[in-house]
């Protein structure tokens, strides 16, 4: 029975045996009857997020049981491909797998679930065919992570200089200049006496000789 006898408007193409959409016309109506399904399948564009996804043109392998109940074909299995990723932190280009375990219940035409259930809800058959393409999309784009990582600690970059910090180090820093001497620095850099500007900026006790020398000098201004 074809599915546009029920609802006309819901089917815009004819599906053919190919791809992520399978030919159950074997399988047949009666309840309990069952067929295991295997393909191998390489989608025309990615299927993902922004910064990570299966690539086009990757092997997405479908290993699938088809099952006939009373209201449709009961697909369960598993979907497994390589992804392709941006590290969200460090912005390196990683690879990984994903597998997804799928359990979607196709409805057949003018059963109970047909009528009682939106398109949006329940995925149906279409002239005894199945297309997987609009689940396995939906899967996949709630199972990869929106941020993902190369790896679980990945430390990201320095926010000074950018470098991937697993590259610099445990030991990679930056020494930030006091901005009291921030007018120095060009000073510093043309004069012969550098050596001992560097040793008063570094020296911890120059905040306190610093500022014992601004008090007295405020004393004697009062004075």
């Amino acid at each position: 029975m074809s599915a546009d006898s029920g609802n006309g408007s819901r089917h815009r193409h004819k599906l053919t045996d190919a791809g992520f959409v399978l030919d159950v016309r074997s399988l047949g109506r009666a309840p309990g009857s069952i067929k295991e399904f295997h393909r191998i399948v390489t989608p025309a564009e990615k299927i993902g997020l922004d910064l990570i996804a299966i690539p086009a043109g990757a092997e997405v392998e479908l290993d699938l049981t088809l099952q006939s109940v009373s209201e449709g074909v009961l697909v369960t299995g598993t979907v497994s491909a390589p992804v392709e990723g941006e590290c969200s932190r460090c912005l390196e280009s990683f690879t990984d797998d994903i597998e997804l375990h799928l359990t979607e219940l196709f409805a057949y035409p003018n059963s109970a679930t047909d009528q009682t259930t939106e398109d949006d809800e329940i995925p149906r058959l279409v002239d005894d065919f199945i297309d997987l393409e609009p689940v396995i999309v939906d899967s996949v784009g709630m199972e990869l992570p929106l941020q993902p990582l190369c790896e679980p600690d990945c430390a990201g970059l320095c926010p000074e200089c950018g470098v991937k910090m697993a590259i610099a180090g445990s030991g990679h820093g930056h020494e930030i200049l006091d901005p009291r001497w921030a007018g120095l620095a060009k000073f510093n850099a043309e004069s012969p006496d550098s050596a001992a500007f560097d040793d008063a900026v570094s020296d911890p006790s120059t905040d306190s000789t610093l500022a014992g020398h601004n008090g007295a000098a405020s004393k004697t201004e009062e004075s």
